[in-house]
């Protein structure tokens, strides 16, 4: 039942979490869209370098940053963020390497963006996998994550379960 939910969750959430009415009236600027992306690649090369406190980098240092995933309670702040990815990825190994795919990454404002995608850990005993939605943030120059929400699955999903029909955004 609570594969079920979630799967129900993601669903919704990937077919209306957006407002694309107000969305298309925001200059969707490729210089901030590829600083954006940069950031997310500097976190995925810092991962898989086993470098959690560079991969850290790509996250609001506040303690008003928010991380959120199933299997857990939400964590408030940088450094308590930090400390959970360390206990939940002691080395190397236990981190696998990452690689993930942006399936959306809108600008919302001159300083605000969200972007869903997915990603993969490929390890020597498994490849977990998930869904992730991110809000994120323009600070002076640097975009950084203030949210980052995380689903994990026991199983693949079909990328097409997780799409919506583009022609048809309600």
């Amino acid at each position: 039942m609570k594969q079920l939910f979630t799967l129900f969750l993601l669903v919704f959430l990937s077919c209306n979490m957006n407002n694309s009415n107000t969305v298309n009236t925001i200059n969707q600027d490729p210089n901030d869209i590829n600083a954006i992306k940069k950031m997310l690649s500097n976190q995925q090369e810092c991962w898989n370098n086993g470098d959690i406190d560079g991969f850290m980098q790509g996250y609001w240092q506040s303690e008003k940053l928010i991380f959120t995933s199933e299997k857990h309670e939400p964590t408030h702040g940088w450094n308590n963020t930090l400390e959970r990815y360390k206990n939940s990825y002691p080395t190397k190994s236990s981190m696998g390497e990452l690689k993930f795919e942006i399936l959306d990454l809108k600008l919302i404002s001159k300083t605000t963006a969200t972007l869903k995608g997915k990603w993969k850990l490929l390890r020597e005993k498994d490849n977990p996998n998930g869904i992730f939605w991110l809000d994120i943030d323009k600070f002076d120059k640097d975009w950084l994550i203030i949210k980052d929400s995380t689903i994990s699955f026991e199983i693949n999903i079909p990328l097409s379960l997780l799409e919506c029909d583009k022609n048809n955004p309600s």
